[in-house]
């Protein structure tokens, strides 16, 4: 093989390579634009269905499109678009409404049209209070290994959507609110930690959630740690890694 071919050769080589690379990073793209985005859990506020370090997919196809499904919320859609509505009990990623770049992850409570309040702890949607059943105490331990002991109830929605929540006590800070009603095109989200989540009540913070804002829907589990290795600590990987997590769906 002469030099000029073996030259020939190694740049076609290259060419190839630079294309698959160019290749892979826009299927990658389009996959987390259009289908399926990864975002991890960095608080407690939707324990216990959500922990701290659970990886999880939202699916972004069940809401439909908006600027905040594309990259950098490039504003390239007007409104929505495709998509079908959230249904309540969703639990919903979505851009905070106060900056609207923030990612926040909380549970879909109230529709568009809905009258949302919390009296004494409990939820009532227009007026009438969301059936709950307390099954126990569990302790919720922080990373320095302080515990906490909280009420877990199992909570039944008005369409018989049923999810865990836990409650310090019903008379902490955001367990009278005001009145809320829901404006067209918006919602109310609420965590399933009720007295450690900063969500629709405050509406300074946070408030209604527009549906414009929704980035998808959190649809299962891929991975989980409970933060006790480091990446490099792989000797302490099987205690870190949350196996009975691993693949799981998420309601």
């Amino acid at each position: 093989m002469t030099d000029r071919s073996m030259n020939k050769a190694k740049t076609s080589g290259w060419g190839e390579t630079v294309r698959t690379v160019v290749y892979a990073v826009l299927i990658a793209l389009a996959v987390r634009t259009f289908a399926y985005e990864p975002f991890n859990i960095p608080s407690g506020s939707m324990k216990p269905t959500l922990l701290i370090g659970d990886y999880l997919f939202v699916s972004k196809f069940s809401y439909g499109y908006s600027r905040y499904s594309l990259p950098f919320s490039l504003p390239l859609i007007d409104g929505r678009i495709v998509g079908d509505e959230p249904r309540r009990g969703d639990i919903a990623v979505f851009k905070l409404p106060t900056d609207n770049e923030t990612d926040y992850i909380k549970r879909i409570i109230g529709l568009p049209g809905d009258k949302i309040q919390v009296r004494d702890g409990i939820l009532y949607i227009n007026e009438k209070s969301v059936k709950r059943e307390r099954l126990g105490t569990r302790v919720d331990r922080d990373g320095n290994g302080r515990g906490e002991t909280l009420t877990e109830y199992l909570q039944t929605l008005p369409n018989g959507v049923q999810h865990l929540i836990w409650e310090v006590a019903d008379n902490e800070w955001l367990d009278n609110t005001q009145l809320f009603e829901v404006p067209e095109g918006h919602y109310f989200a609420m965590g399933d930690n009720r007295d450690h989540s900063l969500d629709s009540r405050v509406r300074n913070r946070v408030g209604f959630v527009p549906f414009d804002n929704l980035v998808g829907r959190a649809e299962f589990l891929f991975f989980s740690h409970n933060g006790g290795a480091r990446i490099w600590e792989i000797w302490n990987w099987p205690g870190a890694i949350r196996f009975g997590r691993l693949f799981s769906g998420i309601s």
